[in-house]
């Protein structure tokens, strides 16, 4: 019987440990068949009578019982003497089914769904936690142990082949983006329930603060006064004799200032202003566009693709790549780590806030059942098929070698006791076979 290569060596190991009391105890089970055929051979040699009868009946039923369990214990292995006997080598014989009942057993009693999570709700993770999170000493080795995977990793994304490769799959993710569709789906979650409204309100107030400074009216009052000089000098001239044009062009920028005020005032006070109204139609416009509309789909993912192809914004990037990471590979290396004291300070702070709060720990063992079952579900299936496609898999020589090794001494005692149990059937045989006539000689 042939099978596909397995993990298991199909090379005897002479190192192996359990191979020894195996030997000694065949030599022990063999030798005693040896004794019994030496001794029926013997007892047959001088007659069989008297004495030399009981050993005979011993000897002869010992050796019997000692073939016969010889013969059984073999055949779980394999074919006694090579010979095509039905139902022999049974284990490799029956591999298949042997996996696929192991996988169910395993399945059953080690992955059953309650089991484990009535073991796990006994666990009560959320207590544990708060209890790890306690020790300062543990805390500070889980950190310490985060800061060296995070400079692992920082040294994996040194190395030039992985960062082409990242590179290529965020750029290739970039090129298969379509961007005004995403546009579209943000900027209508922006404006949900009147978001862009708020947004409106928010400016408008920012610029009303701005225009209302006097800084910037004596910056709109000296644009006003240039401008006038230089585009009607005649009249500013004539002007300036009767009234100072600074002082006018002061006075025009404050009410300027109070007239935008007043209708920005009045933007804001009323829902259906017309300001407000195109405002939002322009921007419901925009959206829908964005979603319907191909020639501007096609202008965003234009400007996309020029973005994406910039040298200038790939080096920009790099850099700014390169330059977190050298941060973070600094931070990462002092013992003092910034971002190691934040992650020690949250974990304490977590641990506090679970060893005080009961319905917190309760929440989170709640949700950590809820996800242990689903994964208890889908491990059941995976696992049990792994096991049953491994043990299918393995070499016949293999397995049955590795069975034989951890099983076959404690099997070499049934051909021991069927040897020395058997002699001992064949003495009461015998006795019977002596006695039985006298018996019933006294009975008649």
């Amino acid at each position: 019987m042939h099978s596909a290569p397995s993990s298991l060596d199909v090379a005897p190991d002479t190192a192996d440990l359990r191979l020894q009391p195996l030997r000694r105890m065949q030599l022990v089970a063999l030798g005693l068949l040896g004794l019994a055929l030496a001794g029926l051979i013997t007892a047959t040699a001088w007659g069989g009578q008297g004495p030399w009868g009981w050993v005979k009946a011993f000897c002869e039923a010992a050796a019997v019982g000692a073939l016969a369990d010889w013969f059984a214990v073999v055949a779980l292995f394999r074919r006694p003497l090579g010979l095509p006997i039905p139902h022999t080598a049974i284990i490799p014989a029956n591999k298949d089914r042997i996996a696929d009942n192991l996988a169910v057993f395993v399945r059953d009693h080690f992955l059953d769904p309650k089991t484990l999570l009535d073991k796990l709700a006994v666990f009560d993770p959320a207590a544990r936690l708060s209890q790890w999170l306690a020790d300062p000493l543990r805390v500070q080795g889980w950190v310490h142990a985060a800061r060296q995977w995070g400079l692992q990793a920082l040294d994996w994304l040194d190395d030039r082949r992985l960062q082409q490769d990242l590179k290529g799959i965020v750029q290739d993710a970039l090129q298969r983006w379509d961007a005004a569709q995403t546009a579209g789906q943000v900027l209508t979650v922006l404006t949900h329930d009147g978001r862009h409204q708020d947004l409106l309100d928010g400016t408008l107030d920012k610029i009303g603060e701005f225009l209302n400074q006097d800084e910037v009216k004596q910056r709109v009052s000296a644009l006003l006064v240039k401008h006038a000089r230089k585009e009607w000098p005649t009249i500013i001239a004539l002007v300036n004799t009767v009234k100072s044009v600074d002082s006018v062009a002061g006075s025009l920028a404050d009410k300027l200032a109070s007239a935008l005020m007043a209708e920005l005032q009045d933007i804001l006070r009323q829902p259906d202003h017309p300001v407000r109204v195109a405002y939002g139609e322009k921007v419901e416009d925009f959206i829908a566009r964005l979603r319907t509309d191909p020639a501007l789909a096609a202008r965003v993912q234009e400007i996309k693709a020029q973005l994406i192809d910039n040298p200038a914004v790939h080096t920009y990037v790099d850099g700014l790549a390169q330059e977190a990471k050298d941060w973070l590979r600094r931070d990462l290396a002092d013992p003092n780590s910034r971002l190691g004291l934040h992650l020690q300070a949250a974990l304490s702070s977590i641990g506090s806030k679970l060893a005080s709060d009961a319905s917190l720990r309760e929440a989170i063992n709640s949700h950590i059942l809820s996800a242990a079952a689903l994964l208890v579900q889908d491990l059941r299936g995976g696992v049990t098929e792994h096991i049953a496609s491994t043990v299918k898999g393995w070499d016949d020589r293999a397995l049955v070698r590795e069975m034989e090794r951890s099983v076959g001494k404690d099997l070499q005692f049934i051909r021991i006791n069927g040897t020395l149990v058997g002699g001992l059937m064949g003495v009461v045989l015998y006795a019977g076979a002596q006695f039985l006539p006298i018996l019933l000689a006294h009975l008649h």
